[in-house]
């Protein structure tokens, strides 16, 4: 939506995100403006204009909002709400719904109220991090790999690299396993159930032999959990053979999912490395074992951050780093090309696929439905943002479902994956479409004009005016310019163009 895109940048450009918002209790209106202004940051405009009544709720304010701000004045509270009041909800064509039915769905065939669960990290990692999600309106969480082996974590161990607005777009970390011994997570586990039996608990384990993966599937079952998953993914383990080492092998995987599943009659989900160049061989694997379902992606080994002073990567543990996990937003492509790979390998149907990799928004989330996911983990997202995220999830998803006519979540999956080729052959060549320029929005800055020419087709001039000017001789249509524009004041014409046929 064109009010994300532009006030997203300028105005919510200073906003924090305060936990909790200083605005809120400054409202007059008691609108809660910290949650407004959350609606806005995670693509959820729509459901937070379809919350207002005929009247703007920020007329005749004298804004006391933005002086109770912490960067008072520099967040335009106001102006936000009021743009979403007169811009926003005069186009909607739903209120906001009340009924969450849409988003119930299932895994494996155990119900979920809704397709988000918490990843295995350390945003699920003890009984008062699973209970407060629960609380606020996760429908599971998949919780931190337990172990028999003795886990010593290192510090620090994240690492992180910033987008223009401050937050995380990539994140590193070296942490290893549940550092809590067997029988205290099955404790945790015992009180999960008893307190939120409705709640889904999918048990992360992995063991160092047959042995170990048999035991440890049958005392989660023993103690409450509703399915496993196998961690044949893990990047950061100190010894050979266990995690990714395993998932990169798929006599390994099919070996231990075996092995599994011979010590329960639960579900049980293969967690895949995405440290391989196809993920189908694991997957076909793991199915021959005898899994349920499929979880992709984990994260993916790297190494990042070198400081120019001391040459040593980050997280620097004493003057020495490792290739460590990277996650968040910049890994959703990579993920979503795995889950499309599994979603459409025919050796695979029938299997739940549990997707992540970078969700933050319910439109990120909803890509991954789109390519075959039927429940979605999230971990980086939360570890920035806290649990509170699961507000907007759940209410930009179900109101696009309602907002399009449709009855469940599950009549999304895979529906993206007709439109996906492993090949490049399959596309048309024939054809360009133009880009079209706002010549009204325009600044002028000539990004367009400096990034066609030295990255492009030389397309772009400005006028006397600092307008951009658009040669269709030379425009290949490759759409560089629309990129790269800082004022969104370019877009597809939509028209296609046939090129001319050559002599």
């Amino acid at each position: 939506m064109k009010l994300h895109s532009i006030i997203r940048r300028s105005d919510m450009l200073k906003c924090m995100l305060c936990a909790p918002p200083p605005c809120e209790s400054a409202c007059p209106r008691q609108i809660e403006p910290g949650k407004i202004l959350r609606h806005i940051w995670f693509d959820n405009e729509d459901f937070a204009a379809a919350g207002f009544a005929d009247a703007n709720p920020c007329a005749q304010c004298e804004a006391p909002c933005q002086e109770a701000c912490l960067r008072p004045g520099e967040v335009a509270i106001q102006k936000l709400i009021t743009c979403l009041h007169e811009d926003v909800s005069p186009c909607l064509d739903i209120p906001q719904p009340t009924d969450e039915t849409p988003l119930r769905t299932e895994l494996c065939g155990i119900p979920l109220e809704n397709p988000f669960l918490l990843s295995s990290s350390v945003v699920a990692s003890t009984y008062d991090m699973c209970a407060r999600a629960f609380e606020a309106g996760w429908a599971g969480a998949a919780f931190k790999t337990i172990c028999t082996m003795d886990i010593h974590e290192a510090s620090p161990r994240f690492s992180a690299i910033n987008g223009a607005d401050g937050s995380m777009i990539g994140f590193k970390n070296i942490e290893q396993l549940s550092d809590h011994s067997v029988p205290e997570n099955m404790s945790i586990f015992r009180q999960l159930k008893k307190n939120y039996p409705n709640k889904f608990i999918l048990a992360s384990i992995m063991g160092s032999n047959e042995a170990e993966w048999t035991e440890l599937a049958h005392t989660c079952e023993e103690n409450g959990a509703d399915a496993i998953e196998l961690n044949f993914s893990c990047p950061n383990m100190m010894e050979e053979g266990l995690g990714s080492d395993i998932g990169q092998i798929p006599e390994l995987v099919e070996r231990f999912t075996a092995a599994a599943k011979r010590g329960c009659n639960i579900p049980v989900l293969a967690k895949l490395t995405p440290n391989v160049a196809v993920m189908s061989p694991a997957a076909e694997a793991a199915m021959r074992g005898g899994a349920d379902g499929l979880a992709a992606i984990n994260t993916i080994k790297s190494i990042m951050g070198v400081n120019p002073h001391t040459y040593i990567s980050s997280p620097a543990v004493r003057g020495h780093s490792a290739v460590g996990g990277y996650s968040g937003n910049a890994v959703k492509p990579i993920a979503l090309r795995f889950i499309a790979e599994l979603g459409q390998n025919p050796a695979l149907q029938g299997l739940h696929i549990s997707g992540m990799g970078g969700v933050e928004t319910w439109r990120d989330a909803l890509e991954f439905i789109l390519l075959g996911a039927g429940s979605i983990q999230i971990t980086t997202a939360v570890m920035q943002y806290g649990y509170r995220i699961i507000d907007d999830l759940k209410a930009g998803l179900n109101y696009y479902l309602q907002e399009k006519g449709i009855r469940s979540v599950q009549d999304l999956t895979g529906l993206g994956l007709s439109s996906i080729s492993a090949s490049t052959d399959v596309l048309e060549r024939d054809s360009i479409v133009f880009p079209k320029f706002d010549r009204q929005t325009c600044a002028g800055c000539g990004r367009c004009v400096i990034s066609c020419a030295d990255g492009g087709h030389q397309a772009i001039r400005l006028n006397e005016n600092r307008k951009p000017i658009l040669d269709g001789k030379k425009c290949v249509g490759c759409h560089l310019c629309i990129l790269v524009c800082p004022t969104h004041s370019i877009r597809s014409s939509g028209k296609r163009i046939y090129k001319p046929a050559k002599n």
